[in-house]
């Protein structure tokens, strides 16, 4: 008989995960911290994040400014940090940034990285009647709002001639979507890595579609402008930068290696990590923040302004800085497979 219930060993790091970055704030504000020095860069993250890559990497070695970290549950949260001055850099996928410059929040994209789209996913339950993403219509759908997975769930129901309004749209929050999406409470949810992966080997649910192929791929380091503006923070932002673009090149060879520590760092199964950097993260390459990257984030401004989700016209050009690209490839680089 096929079993139906998934063990509560599996399921138990990812309520902790869930529920320790639960609601619109930051989990963890600045209980840890990196380095030494007078300088010191406030840097928001997001579970299995920056950190996690960092760190086992080895490249929180030798910091001659002091890192304090901030964990958020998902990127706009992060972005109003950033906004008020809380945060100086932290990174998201490729929608908060929309949805903060709409709002005309005080952020710049500083860094971009381009990557596969399979972590972000729309998902079922196994019990699920649906099998294609058209059948969605009239459907109800859980999804943070202005997360990467809002856009990926936008892009996936056109490409199955269906519009959001097709759908009833549930936005809750990851630790409220789960909750949501294991009762029967929704039909799907819209969600992005490591989530996906532990649903999908914990077997509480299946793919119904992916990004890959609708969305760009594109997930950035997103600084304040008066942190820019600082001289002092400004060249601790570069170095950051660096370090971070070297921690994703060792990814690449050591896949195994870094799920370990992620997974001793966040509590995830090491399955479920490994899962998680094969499908999304060891994809990623560092490219430039360039005009066909600001071209690809307007498309998805624009779409947002449509939906009336975004208030009003956004140019993505006046939420950039490239001064941090040195000789990175362009933006179009192909995603590691």
């Amino acid at each position: 008989m096929r079993r139906h219930l998934v063990p509560a060993a599996l399921l138990l790091p990812l309520t902790l995960l869930l529920t320790s970055c639960g609601g619109d704030s930051a989990a963890d504000t600045g209980a840890r911290t990196d380095g030494s020095g007078s300088v010191t860069l406030s840097v928001g993250d997001q579970k299995g994040g920056s950190e996690a890559i960092l760190r086992a990497a080895g490249e929180l070695k030798n910091l001659d400014y002091r890192i304090k970290w901030s964990t958020f549950t998902s990127g706009p949260p992060l972005l109003e940090a950033v906004n008020a001055g809380a945060v100086d850099v932290g990174g998201v996928g490729n929608t908060p940034p929309v949805f903060a410059a709409g709002a005309g929040s005080k952020i710049s994209v500083v860094a971009a990285w381009h990557g596969r789209s399979r972590g972000d996913a729309v998902l079922v339950r196994n019990d699920s009647r649906l099998t294609s993403p058209k059948q969605l219509k009239g459907k109800s759908v859980a999804v943070a709002q202005g997360s990467s997975a809002h856009y990926q769930l936008v892009a996936s129901l056109e490409a199955a001639g269906l519009r959001l309004k097709d759908i009833k749209v549930k936005y809750l929050q990851p630790a409220d979507a789960l909750a949501a999406f294991n009762s029967g409470k929704v039909d799907a949810w819209a969600v992005w890595d490591p989530y996906t992966s532990q649903v999908l080997q914990a077997r509480q649910g299946r793919v119904l579609t992916t990004g890959d192929g609708v969305t760009n791929g594109l997930s950035f380091q997103v600084a304040s402008p008066a942190a820019l503006r600082n001289s002092k923070k400004a060249a601790a932002v570069k170095d950051y930068l660096a370090r971070l673009r070297r921690a994703q090149d060792w990814v690449h060879g050591h896949q195994a290696e870094w799920a370990k520590v992620w997974a001793k760092d966040t509590g995830l199964p090491y399955d479920v990590a490994l899962a998680s950097v094969r499908r999304t993260n060891a994809t990623r390459v560092a490219v430039a923040v360039d005009k066909p990257l600001v071209a690809s984030e307007q498309r998805i401004a624009d779409t947002f302004t449509e939906l009336n989700l975004i208030p009003k016209k956004v140019d993505f050009g006046d939420f950039v800085d490239p001064r941090f690209n040195g000789d990175l490839p362009p933006s179009t680089t192909p995603a590691k497979h």
